[in-house]
């Protein structure tokens, strides 16, 4: 995966409680197992006129000129709530979003954003308000950073808001890791455990029982 330690961007509020992952991806919309294919689904519920369609709503946000680019989305309580459908954080990957602001974050969701290189940044919601209210005057100005190495969201020189990330997933997303690369960077002491258990309990492993026998 991309690292990332720190994005400045558009952002775009979508300030509505327990948005689900089948309004971040309708059912309808996944067509394929891959990680991509997903972006045109993304929100498709709210995004187009119809259902099925492609006609662009101009009320939703990210159809508005002014959020163009926009690459971290301000969200309400309990984001991405609903089931564990990691399709939902692929669709959000593909279209382009980095880090989504939030009070709150469904536990399933919140660890599926990490394992795709997806922030999820916890705020107070009246810290999410106000940095709403701030960007709807001049979006493309009033652009946020988002320092993850740091754990600092600037919206301005002097408005800074600290965030917390437990240290796994702080890891995970500045150096651009997976679940396996995680686990992988251990594996100097997973080599030396199956060396030094293969002398233990030999009986364990047929290959070496195997090679160990007389012909």
């Amino acid at each position: 995966m991309e690292p990332m330690r720190r994005i400045t961007a558009v952002a775009a509020p979508l300030l509505r409680d327990n948005i689900d992952t089948d309004a971040i991806i309708p059912s309808r919309e996944m067509k394929t197992v891959s990680k991509t294919g997903l972006a045109s689904g993304l929100f498709a519920g709210w995004r187009y006129t119809a259902i099925g369609g492609r006609e662009p709503d101009p009320g939703f946000v990210l159809n508005q000129a002014p959020y163009a680019g926009a690459r971290i989305l301000l969200g309400g309580a309990n984001f991405g709530c609903g089931s564990s459908r990691e399709h939902a954080v692929w669709a959000l990957r593909e279209y382009g979003f980095r880090v989504i602001i939030a009070p709150s974050f469904a536990p399933i969701f919140e660890g599926n954003c990490v394992r795709n290189g997806l922030a999820p940044v916890r705020l107070s919601v009246e810290t999410v308000a106000e940095l709403a209210s701030r960007i709807v005057l001049d979006p493309q100005a009033h652009r946020l950073t988002v320092d993850v190495e740091q754990g600092v969201v600037y919206a301005a020189p002097s408005s800074q808001h600290p965030f917390e990330l437990d240290g796994e997933s702080r890891a995970m997303l500045l150096e651009g890791l997976d679940a396996i690369d995680l686990t992988l960077k251990h594996r100097a002491d997973i080599d030396a455990f199956f060396a030094s258990d293969r002398v233990a309990r030999p009986w364990i492993y047929p290959d070496a029982a195997a090679m160990d026998r007389p012909l």
